[in-house]
């Protein structure tokens, strides 16, 4: 892919809370098409890498381009329309308890695209067929559904407008192993199907292993490891091997 312009592409990105600087010129690239999973310890920046990537916070300093394009210099229509472009999954869900099922997986259908009802729900059923959960609880309330078709609802949320580009946040936090396993594999399913760009914020290996083309590090602020999932467990990267190993000793501190 030589010479190709990347799908997403961070350049220098600096990112500071009041005298907390997280991203310290982050410089990172995802080809179209390719799942690049970031690890990372907690605090290192790895939520605002993706928030920043999605629009839904601006870096300090630095750029962000998306197909070649600096966001910081669209406006309106062209950020809307940009926008359109994403899917997100949230590592809590983020389902709206007054809303149903199809509803949750609709809302940007009704409420940006302006889809019709009647439209958005059929649309909503089978997305939520694409995840292994029935029509019949298309009418249900989150409250009514276990921690995992929750975030299956979330998935088929994400995946409903067929999006260029999907960000994962911690997509097996609170799960249990077997589940864990199952969500890994509907998002491998729906990434491989649409043919997306996919970038996934994981603490979970099994996780990173299964849906990542590669895997990135991220400590500090900036990369400081990039390589194919396969070479995870064989990186020879201090700050990758300590990670893996969850040993509390070595270059990453513990964030305590």
């Amino acid at each position: 892919m030589s010479g190709s312009i990347p799908k997403l592409e961070w350049k220098g990105v600096y990112k500071a809370f009041e005298s907390k600087h997280v991203l310290s010129g982050l410089d990172l690239s995802v080809e179209r098409g390719r799942s690049l999973v970031i690890i990372g310890g907690s605090g290192q920046g790895k939520s605002v890498t993706i928030k920043i990537a999605a629009g839904l916070m601006q870096a300090d300093a630095g750029q962000m381009l998306i197909d070649g394009r600096d966001v910081s210099s669209l406006k309106g229509g062209e950020q809307r329309k940009l926008s359109g472009q994403f899917g997100m999954l949230f590592q809590g869900g983020a389902l709206f308890d007054s809303l149903s099922v199809w509803e949750n997986v609709a809302f940007r259908l009704i409420n940006a695209d302006k889809v019709s009802r009647k439209d958005a729900k059929a649309r909503a059923i089978e997305a939520l067929e694409k995840v292994r959960i029935g029509r019949q609880a298309a009418d249900l309330y989150p409250n009514e559904l276990s921690g995992g078709m929750q975030k299956r609802v979330g998935l088929a949320r994400a995946v409903v407008g067929a999006p260029e580009v999907i960000f994962f946040d911690e997509p097996t936090t609170g799960l249990d192993p077997i589940t864990s396993r199952a969500i890994n594999a509907l998002i491998l399913e729906q990434v491989k199907g649409l043919g997306c760009t996919a970038v996934t914020i994981t603490h979970d290996l099994d996780s990173a292993r299964t849906i990542g083309d590669e895997i990135a590090m991220l400590n500090d602020g900036v990369i400081v490891w990039r390589g194919p999932a396969a070479d995870i467990d064989r990186s020879g990267n201090a700050y990758v091997d300590q990670f893996v190993r969850g040993d509390p000793d070595g270059p990453i501190k513990p964030a305590i």
